[in-house]
């Protein structure tokens, strides 16, 4: 099996809704997002996937979070914008464009992490 990662970020602001503690106030994080794609078959390049594409496809999607109020996103008006949630609409958004996908990890600070795979 063949795993590749690749890293990108950005920055937003959120409040988590029914949260007893300082995260229920607004606040920011500047997220690095964390993209996982696996497989067992290389192309004739001898490449799982190019790094190039999967860039290029996860820049589009965090284009409409970054430097947002993420609550104010349709998908975070129903579901708590959680590091957990995050991961799983980013999973949700690059899987429809990556079927070879396998994990989405997404870091609200540097020690602290939420994974979302199927």
């Amino acid at each position: 099996m063949y795993n590749l990662k690749v890293e990108k970020g950005f920055s937003s602001a959120h409040n988590l809704r029914g949260y007893k503690g300082k995260c229920e106030a607004l606040h920011g994080h500047n997220w690095k997002v964390e993209v996982e794609i696996a497989g067992d078959q290389l192309g004739k390049t001898g490449m799982l996937m190019d790094f190039k594409l999967v860039k290029s496809k996860l820049s589009k999607i965090l284009e409409k979070l970054d430097h947002k109020y993420l609550n104010d996103i349709a998908y975070f008006k129903k579901t708590n914008p959680t590091s957990e949630n995050i991961a799983k609409y980013l999973y949700d958004c690059l899987k429809k464009k990556i079927p070879a996908l396998y994990a989405v990890k997404v870091w609200e600070s540097d020690n602290c992490s939420a994974t979302y795979h199927e």
